[in-house]
């Protein structure tokens, strides 16, 4: 078959099974890959309402059709789930090389179900797979369990959780090849509500296509005239640290607890002050541009910090040490914690004790509790750390600090403030994950308040990063076109595939994610932002006593909703999903729902 195995492996935990079926053909030209695909398939072996760390809750691991080919920036895979953190249906993705060893394994993806009685981990290898015991491996943080798993196994990649997801905390994550992480969501306590400490892939396999010097012409083509060019290149000499200069000029950057639009001391946590500190670099499979910068120093490294880390766990918690941050990244990583929900959490229990409310023995800019208390968050080691491994919605809720709580749909804000960007904020009102970044980005938005064009624009970015993440092309490709996705699927597929047809898929799974949203209860009330942001003004910077009031969101959500084609409780109409093909009876058990 070209461009997949056509196999997916199902994987019954409380059986102890693990069996091959074949690939869903007749869903690959509406759904594709990854997310696209992962989607469909969580909802033909989800059951509504189920809670998210219940045994029978899916968990679906998914490759895109180009993954394992040269293809530049197509090494990514996507979890697709329902959210331990906030019950929604969310997806997470990671770069590295575990993607095209799936493949070449022999697997499109994985389809979990279950709980094993005792710890374990998968083991695949060209096309066989079985669950082995992980008892010796249960307690050990990420680094030391995929050293071991490499020993023991020759080499395998790996996803492997950490003691914070063994502990179910809601925010914590998975890992492969140490520093990259399936990250939002509470992956890793997916993983650990099944007993599921890492799954290991080793394969000697290929991707097949069908026509070899078409494809790589296309391929070739446009790396040269899409890819490596100027509008991409930054993140090859720079990496995403770019944007700590960036947002700071823009006014949007979140400084301790979303308070401010501006760092005072941004440069020491900026680009210039990250290349003096880099140690070296590395790239994901097939990809020129080697964005994952180490960083060594005074005796701290990582690969990172990237961007998101530098804000909210600098910044956002008035750290302005690249020392501390690294520190504080490399322990996330190991121990499993998703460093944008735990940095906002931290930075909300600075501003609680500094408002007067619970004292956590944490102070904007001290570094010392900073650090000790991501261990304790991760292992759920003392009351402190239990109660912020809450999050910060429940955390807020507890101690009566609603008013401080910056998050959406129950997901901490990543680090682009919104009412420096109007944009952003419906973006992230309209995830599906809640508050998210990569769903839509209107940070280069000609203006950043005009919200006709902001709404459309964000039905759009949404509509063609689904169909990119179909595909699990790296959001650093920020100019790639449907256009240049068709040509290229067509190649390698030996059929016609048009650009329209993708745009159509990107909305077909954007409208999906929705209905299987509402059919866990989510509604047009849950497209909203916290009281912060629309209540309190933004200080310093540009941006000095803007706002982003309910009446903004609400003109933004109107516009986005009708050009949606949505109805008046903000659920796909029955016309919309005539013309996307979205199977009848999955409206009608959303509606029953």
């Amino acid at each position: 078959m070209n461009l997949y195995t056509g196999s997916v492996l199902h994987v019954d935990l409380c059986a102890g099974t693990a069996h091959q079926r074949p690939l869903r053909r007749e869903w690959l030209r509406d759904y594709w890959g990854g997310w696209g695909l992962a989607a469909r398939y969580y909802q033909e072996h989800s059951t509504p309402g189920c809670d998210a760390l219940a045994p029978e809750n899916p968990v679906v691991i998914m490759t895109g059709p180009l993954c394992g080919t040269l293809v530049p920036l197509s090494a990514r895979f996507c979890l697709m789930s329902k959210s331990p953190h906030n019950g929604t249906v969310f997806e997470s993705n990671a770069g590295g090389a575990f993607g095209p060893e799936l493949k070449f394994s022999g697997f499109d993806g994985i389809v979990i179900t279950g709980k094993a009685e005792r710890p374990v981990y998968l083991s695949i290898t060209n096309g066989h797979a079985e669950l082995r015991d992980a008892s010796s491996l249960w307690g050990l943080g990420i680094f030391e369990t995929e050293d071991r798993l490499q020993k023991l196994t020759g080499g395998a990649k790996t996803l492997s959780i950490g003691p914070a997801g063994e502990n179910l905390v809601t925010f914590s994550c998975i890992g492969t090849e140490a520093y990259r992480q399936l990250g939002r969501g509470g992956t890793g306590a997916l993983f650990g509500s099944k007993n599921l400490k890492a799954i290991a892939c080793k394969g000697s396999g290929g991707v097949r296509v069908a026509d070899m010097k078409a494809f790589m012409a296309v391929m070739t083509q446009a790396k040269n005239e899409s890819l490596l060019t100027g509008d991409n290149l930054w993140a090859k000499s720079d990496g995403t640290p770019v944007l700590v200069d960036l947002t700071n000029e823009m006014g949007i950057h979140p400084t301790r607890n979303f308070t401010y639009g501006v760092n005072t001391e941004k440069a020491a946590l900026g680009s210039d002050t990250m290349k003096a500190a880099r140690a070296g670099e590395r790239a994901c499979w097939s990809c020129p541009m080697a964005c994952g910068k180490f960083t060594r120093i005074d005796g701290a490294e990582v690969e990172g910090p990237e961007y998101e880390t530098l804000c909210l766990a600098g910044s956002n918690c008035g750290v302005n040490d690249l020392a501390a941050v690294t520190r504080f990244n490399r322990v996330c990583d190991d121990l499993g914690l998703d460093t944008i929900s735990t940095g906002a959490t931290i930075g909300l229990a600075m501003d609680m004790a500094g408002k007067g409310g619970h004292d956590f023995g944490l102070r904007f800019g001290e570094t010392e509790q900073y650090l000790a208390v991501v261990e304790e968050m991760a292992r759920l080691s003392t009351d402190r750390g239990r109660d912020l491994a809450l999050g910060v919605k429940r955390l807020a809720a507890k101690y009566d600090a609603r008013d401080l709580a910056v998050e959406s749909k129950g997901m901490e804000f990543p680090a682009y403030d919104p009412r420096g960007n109007h944009g952003m904020g419906l973006a992230y009102a309209t995830s599906e994950r809640g508050a998210c970044h990569l769903r839509a980005f209107t940070i280069f938005a000609e203006d950043p308040f005009d919200h006709e064009s902001l709404a459309r624009g964000v039905v759009a970015a949404q509509n063609l990063n689904a169909i990119k993440w179909a595909m699990c092309i790296c959001d650093f490709w920020g100019t790639v076109t449907t256009g240049y996705l068709a040509e290229q699927l067509a190649a390698g597929l030996g059929e016609t595939v048009t650009a329209e047809e993708l745009d159509q898929a990107g909305e077909r799974i954007w409208n999906l994610l929705r209905l299987l949203n509402a059919r866990e209860g989510f509604t047009a009330g849950d497209d909203t932002l916290p009281k912060k942001i629309l209540s309190q003004a933004l200080r310093g910077g540009p941006h000095e006593g803007r706002t982003l009031t309910s009446e903004d969101l609400a003109e933004m959500k109107s516009i986005y909703y009708a050009a949606r084609g949505w109805d008046d409780t903000a659920t796909p109409a029955a016309a919309k999903l005539a013309a996307l093909g979205l199977e009848p009876m999955l409206a009608t058990e959303v509606r029953h729902a």
